[in-house]
């Protein structure tokens, strides 16, 4: 029969109880014995002296009478003396002391000859009587007593049963008790083991003690996972709504590598990619179209993947998300018109850069033929300076949409290497001096003491410059620009720069202004000297490092981009 745990938990602590007290009792009862024994074997050695002090009396053994002390002994006592050799000169308890035998190797007499005294409890030989021995020795003999270890010495050694009593008492008051505990303890358990086995039952109360409220407790988590598991549910299922309907063809694939999810666009995506009709998503995993795929889940140490694919005249962006627990997601999306439209856009970019080139051709040959020219000093200098002023801008302009391309075109081609950024800061800085001196700004920046980035040193230095000559142009006077990286974790950089300036005061116009050409102010960049591709320039470099880059306001002034980068 199985206990209960109200059951064992009873045995349990009363088998301990009555362990403890056993234990107790028992060296209770052998420490009053050995008390008692050593009362009584004090009394013997007091009736040794008395009878040493009569044969140093009589300076004889011959002439000791036990009369002469008999009426201060007891009747039984049994009275031996021996000289140092153990031979025995004189016994009461036998007629002629000359038969018995040496008595050296008795264990009284070995303990008495090392250490003056010595007992022990055994069966004489000669009178064939159990007694309790003692004896002494001194200067010249042995005094040996004993008494029958009869009731009288056996009740006078044996321990009071007293305490005994009393721990039996304790011992029932306190196996009530326990039983009182256990019961209302394992009733609590009960309960708490009976919603553990069936949970249904929600409006169960376990009572105010403390496995009530622990268990109150556990029932008001449980109703709390039970509501969160329903949202789950619900949201899951929004999921896979969200997935079925999403133009992206999606797949989850589980740790072992089966396929524990699609939706119908990627079985679409997989067979437009594919020499042979597929039936089952699984077959990304193994068709050699996505090698690149496969080398990745292999050797790849980072947990994102991202690839083109021109096949069959289409164009699909191949990802794949490893997550935590080393499932992944991947994910196919026909990019073939996107590609398309940013050839077109490149195209456009392409032109404006060639069309750009003509004027720049003509200002040059103005100022040449104004300088083959008689004209006034003065009106020479002007023209001069304007036509300069406007060929460098339209340089300027050349170069950044060329950046701009070649950042969108060809990734690639951008060699990477490790870059200081506060080294690369220090350099604008002197770079930029002058122009920071003129408007009285003052820059700074707060930097781990390694703040290195794998990149490109010259779309990075355009980060920064770009952001940098933005304040200059357009913060105003007395600003300070400050740089600092705000949060660090394994794999980004991220970045907040900002200026105590003017800021934008159209709020809508944040989330344009990393477009080419836009303009805040009609006429700002003419006024200012910009190409109006600056901060275009910035995002795109920003992106290719992997990173992302906004822009806000400053509650207290200015404008602050927060960016991160890849380190």
């Amino acid at each position: 029969m199985k206990l209960t745990f109200r059951q064992r938990l009873f045995l349990y602590v009363a088998l301990l109880f009555i362990i403890v007290a056993v234990g107790i009792a028992l060296f209770e009862n052998s420490r009053e014995r050995h008390f008692k024994t050593e009362a009584l074997k004090e009394q013997l050695e007091i009736y040794t002296d008395v009878i040493q002090s009569q044969l140093t009396e009589n300076n004889d053994f011959q002439t000791f009478s036990i009369d002469n002390v008999r009426n201060v002994f007891p009747p039984a006592l049994r009275i031996t003396i021996l000289d140092l050799s153990g031979n025995v000169l004189f016994d009461n308890a036998v007629e002629n002391a000359e038969t018995l035998e040496n008595h050296i190797g008795r264990e009284e007499i070995i303990d008495a000859r090392t250490t003056n005294t010595g007992s022990n409890i055994r069966l004489s030989e000669s009178t064939d009587i159990k007694y309790l021995y003692f004896a002494k020795k001194y200067p010249s003999n042995y005094v040996r007593v004993a008494l029958p270890y009869e009731i009288q010495v056996q009740q006078f050694i044996k321990a009071d049963n007293l305490f005994l009593y009393f721990l039996l008492i304790i011992g029932g008051v306190s196996l009530f008790l326990i039983h009182r505990i256990t019961t209302r303890f394992g009733a609590s358990v009960k309960r708490l083991h009976n919603f553990a086995v069936q949970p249904s039952d929600t409006s169960i109360n376990f009572g105010d003690d403390e496995i009530g409220i622990i268990g109150n407790k556990i029932l008001e988590n449980y109703k709390q996972i039970e509501t969160h598991k329903k949202n789950l549910t619900l949201e899951k299922q929004k999921l896979l709504q969200h997935i079925q309907i999403s133009e992206e063809g999606i797949c989850f694939v589980s740790t072992s590598g089966k396929v524990e999810y699609h939706n119908g666009l990627f079985i679409q995506h997989l067979n437009q990619l594919t020499d042979e009709p597929k039936s089952e998503a699984a077959a990304i995993l193994i068709d050699s179209t996505f090698q690149p795929l496969h080398e990745f889940l292999i050797h790849g140490e980072d947990n994102y993947f991202d690839t083109q694919i021109n096949k069959h005249g289409k164009i699909f962006s191949l990802r794949a998300i490893i997550f935590e627990d080393k499932s992944f997601e991947i994910i196919l999306t026909d990019i073939s018109q996107q590609e398309k439209t940013q050839k077109l856009k490149q195209e456009i970019t392409g032109n404006i850069a060639h069309e750009l080139r003509t004027p720049v051709t003509s200002i040059r040959a103005y100022l040449e033929t104004v300088l083959d020219h008689e004209l006034p000093d003065d009106k020479k200098e002007y023209f001069i300076r304007q036509a300069y002023t406007q060929t460098m801008t339209l340089s300027e302009m050349i170069k950044d949409i060329s950046i701009i391309s070649r950042v969108e075109e060809a990734p690639n081609s951008f060699d990477l290497e490790a870059v200081d950024i506060r080294h690369l800061l220090s350099n604008l800085k002197e770079e930029k001096a002058t122009a920071l001196a003129e408007k009285n700004m003052k820059m700074q920046w707060d930097l781990p003491e390694k703040c290195i980035v794998k990149g490109n040193l010259s779309l990075l230095n355009s980060i920064f410059r770009n952001l940098i000559e933005n304040s200059i142009r357009y913060a105003g006077e007395n600003v300070v620009i400050n740089i600092s990286v705000y949060k660090e974790d394994e794999k980004f950089y991220y970045f907040s720069f900002y200026d105590t300036g003017k800021g934008i005061q159209n709020e809508t116009a944040l989330n344009r202004i990393f477009e080419r050409f836009y303009r805040v102010h009609e006429g700002r960049t003419r006024d200012t000297g910009g190409s109006g591709l600056g901060l275009s320039i910035v995002k795109n470099a920003v992106l290719f490092h992997k990173g992302m880059i906004t822009a806000k306001n400053r509650k207290n002034a200015g404008l602050e981009f927060i960016f991160n980068l890849h380190k």
